[in-house]
C-alpha cells in the first residue's frame, strides 16, 4: 500500500474539521457523534480517528480557529501602535467577524457563522473538561497578556488612563469580545457598524467612576 503524502494527510485532516464545523453549526456537539463527522466528511468511520483522540478536540480546534481570527488583528495592532486605545483593541477583534467568510488554521475558507456557533458551544465544553480547559486558559493567558502590554504602551504614549490597571484592563477587553461573541451568535446583535462605535463611544466616557464602600 502506498505510504500517505504530507500533503495527503494535511488535506484528509482539514476535510474533517471541516465536516466536523459543518455537524457542529447545524446540529450542535451533543447530537454529533464521531461516526456523524466521518459520514459528513464522505470518509470510513475509523478515518477521524488518526487525526483525533475525540469529537472534543476537533471543537477545541475549531474554537481555537475563530479566537485566531479574532485576536490576529488584536496582536497586529498590539506589535506596531504605540498610542492605542482600548477601544482600538476592541474594534481590531470585531472587525474580521463583520464579514462573511475567513480561513481556518489549514488556510481553508470557512463561514465566521460557522466558527462562532461552534466557539460558543466549547465554551460549555470547557467546564466538563479539564485538560481542555487548560489548553484554552494557555491560549487566553497569552492573548491577555499581548494585550495588557499593548495598554502599558497606551499609557506611555498617553491614549490609556494611568489609573487603568494593564492586567485588569486586559481581562476587560476580552469580557467585552467574548460577550460580543455570544450576543452576535445567539441573541440577534447583528449591527456590528453601530457596536463598534458604541463601544467607542462607552469607552470614552469620562464621566466620576463609582467607588466601592
Amino acid at each position: 500500500m502506498p505510504r500517505i503524502t504530507a500533503e495527503r494527510r494535511a488535506a484528509n485532516r482539514s476535510r474533517i474539521v471541516a465536516a466536523a464545523r459543518r455537524r457542529f453549526s447545524r446540529d450542535g456537539f451533543d447530537q454529533t457523534s464521531m461516526p456523524d463527522i466521518a459520514a459528513e466528511a464522505g470518509v470510513s468511520v475509523g478515518a477521524p480517528y488518526r487525526y483525533f483522540a475525540g469529537k472534543e478536540e476537533i471543537i477545541l480546534e475549531i474554537a481555537g480557529d475563530t479566537f485566531r481570527m479574532m485576536f490576529a488583528p488584536v496582536e497586529r495592532l498590539a506589535d506596531t501602535a504605540a498610542a492605542v486605545t482600548v477601544a482600538d483593541l476592541v474594534a481590531a477583534a470585531i472587525d474580521p467577524v463583520s464579514g462573511e467568510d475567513t480561513v481556518d488554521a489549514a488556510g481553508q475558507a470557512v463561514t465566521v457563522e460557522e466558527l462562532l456557533r461552534c466557539a460558543v458551544q466549547a465554551w460549555g465544553l470547557l467546564l466538563r473538561h479539564e485538560a481542555l480547559r487548560q489548553q484554552a486558559r494557555a491560549g487566553f493567558e497569552d492573548v491577555r497578556g499581548r494585550i495588557a502590554e499593548a495598554l502599558r504602551n497606551g499609557q506611555r504614549a498617553g491614549s490609556v488612563p494611568t489609573a487603568l490597571d494593564p492586567d485588569r484592563g486586559a481581562r476587560v477587553v476580552m469580557a467585552l469580545l467574548h460577550g460580543f461573541v455570544l450576543q452576535h451568535t445567539a441573541f440577534g446583535l447583528d449591527d456590528i457598524t453601530a457596536f463598534t462605535r458604541d463601544v467607542r463611544i462607552a469607552l470614552n466616557d469620562t464621566g466620576p467612576l463609582r467607588e466601592d464602600h
